[in-house]
């Protein structure tokens, strides 16, 4: 029984609402005010093309802060920096691998020291997914055809780097 429970949970009709995904998002920002961002490709949509910064599902247990500080060494090698403040709150719904999934996201900002991204950690979905990274310019943001992370990413990173994280955290769009 528990096989087959399994087993339709993964067949949720787009008129049902999928689970709920709690995860974390991290701008890692360098001493060159450029920001690490993923290229990523949905292996059963590969013409669609997005950039998204270091980050991952919540694990049981874990506060998003430690959830953070776990996938930014996962993900990039970097394992001493000091984690910035939470600034933006943002919930997108999408396919992927032709599941709906319904995600909430935590954004937590950075300022990091120049270093070279180690991806040796990356699970075998991030493996299979993750095409690239790259340190971006906030004019590159500007200037790039790709879908970014938050899509409004040019946008909102230069009030960030001149201003300052919000005093609380703030939503963002798709």
């Amino acid at each position: 029984m528990q096989r087959k429970r399994e087993f339709t949970s993964n067949l949720i009709g787009m008129d049902e609402q999928p689970p709920i995904r709690p995860t974390v998002r991290i701008l890692l920002v360098d001493g060159e005010d450029r920001v690490l961002l993923f290229r990523g490709q949905d292996p059963l949509q590969p013409n669609t093309k997005f950039w998204f910064p270091p980050g991952g599902g919540i694990e049981e247990g874990e506060t998003p802060e430690v959830a953070a500080k776990r996938e930014v060494f996962e993900e990039t090698g970097l394992k001493d920096f000091e984690l910035g403040p939470h600034i933006w709150n943002r919930r997108h719904v999408f396919t992927f691998y032709g599941k709906l999934q319904d995600v909430r996201e935590t954004w937590f900002y950075a300022q990091v020291h120049n270093f070279v991204v180690d991806t040796s950690g990356f699970t075998a979905v991030e493996k299979e997914v993750v095409r690239e990274h790259r340190w971006w310019r906030i004019e590159e943001l500007a200037q790039t055809k790709d879908f970014l992370t938050p899509r409004a990413l040019a946008s909102l990173l230069p009030n960030l780097l001149t201003s300052g994280p919000p005093i609380t955290p703030i939503d963002v769009e798709v």
